[in-house]
């Protein structure tokens, strides 16, 4: 396997939820370290990386939260069933029978199964708050002495697949480890190479929950342009409504002009579509009628700055596991690099007279 998709499947199958995203952070700052001139840690968690091109220069912020939506234990009946708070946006329909890991506050796991309570009419389906774990053990104290307490983290258990076309992707967690991955490239892109910026690659955290990360972390840089990258939603699927854009896989990044947490800045947006169309990098452009990224925070911090949320196209997202094409992830590192690489204080000015 090439470091690239060792990368992806290191990333995808690490363990972190919302306040639990150590296990992706190290991994993260392995891969990065290299490529930066400094790392920090702010207070909850985010892992901030700054690369020095011009000390003078524009500071560019890049986010990829580090958490992926999943579980916390809850409470622990006397059958040994587990109840639990869901962290992130999740869809009844897709949660029963799959199977999940339950981490312990020392580390020890334990694979699981969603199931619920049946409801009485066959055709109903079964809410979230009637659904439990099952671990396979016959009381309380059986759980206990495994060490599993309340608020123990809880993640789906999957592991990333090259698929029949091996430029498709299958993984639990691309929300948004994709965006962890795209700090690590880029940055590994611009290594070595002259660019007129300071550039923050951040992994954020607390994303599935509120943002949390990215309002404290965009705080701490006060960036002048922000980026999130995060996964977006494939529409190619049967039966997918195209209304507010097309997302195909393979077919580029999608750009988001709108969202439930931001207006993407007009300015950086043309100038992305008219740096894509020069340099023939395929892109697509989105709405999004609901739900919200890093830049929500990134875009009001201090006086605010022009923030965008580019998006890989992915099918499935907030389940299991999700798909993404190799060629969209490329064309973004391709796309934001050479944005870094011509930005500079003019070009700076151009973007705010949009």
């Amino acid at each position: 396997m090439d470091r690239q998709l060792e990368m992806f499947k290191r990333l995808t199958e690490a363990k972190g939820v919302a306040g639990n995203e150590k296990d992706v952070r190290n991994i993260m700052k392995e891969y990065i370290n290299d490529f930066v001139d400094e790392i920090n840690t702010d207070k909850l968690g985010s892992l901030i990386c700054k690369k020095i091109g011009n000390e003078n220069g524009p500071k560019v912020m890049l986010a990829g939260h580090m958490d992926e939506i999943g579980f916390l234990v809850a409470n622990i009946d006397d059958n040994g069933f587990i109840t639990f708070q869901t962290l992130g946006g999740w869809n009844g329909k897709v949660m029963l029978s799959q199977k999940v890991i339950i981490t312990t506050s020392k580390g020890e796991e334990y694979i699981g199964i969603i199931s619920g309570k049946p409801s009485k009419d066959a055709k109903d389906s079964i809410d979230k708050d009637n659904m439990f774990i099952d671990i396979g053990v016959d009381s309380k104290e059986d759980v206990e002495k495994l060490g599993i307490r309340q608020g123990d983290m809880i993640t789906p258990y999957f592991e990333f697949s090259k698929m029949a076309n091996p430029k498709y992707l299958l993984a639990k967690a691309w929300d948004d480890r994709v965006g962890c991955a795209l700090c690590i490239d880029i940055l590994k892109e611009l290594n070595d190479r002259n660019h007129d910026n300071i550039v923050y690659a951040v992994g954020t955290v607390q994303e599935e929950v509120g943002c949390r990360g990215a309002k404290t972390t965009s705080n701490v840089i006060n960036p002048d342009i922000g980026f999130s990258l995060d996964v977006s939603i494939a529409n190619d699927t049967p039966g997918n409504n195209t209304r507010l854009g097309n997302g195909k896989l393979g077919c580029g990044p999608q750009i988001h002009i709108f969202d439930g947490g931001l207006v993407g800045h007009v300015g950086l947006k043309n100038y992305l579509v008219d740096l894509a169309e020069e340099l023939e990098i395929p892109y697509q452009i989105n709405a999004l009628p609901q739900g919200g990224t890093d830049a929500s925070q990134m875009h009001v911090a201090h006086d605010g700055a022009p923030c965008i949320s580019i998006g890989i196209p992915t099918r499935y997202i907030h389940s299991h596991a999700s798909i993404i094409h190799q060629d969209d992830y490329d064309n973004t590192v391709k796309l934001i690099s050479e944005f870094i690489k011509r930005l500079n204080n003019d070009e700076y000015k151009k973007i705010l007279e949009f």
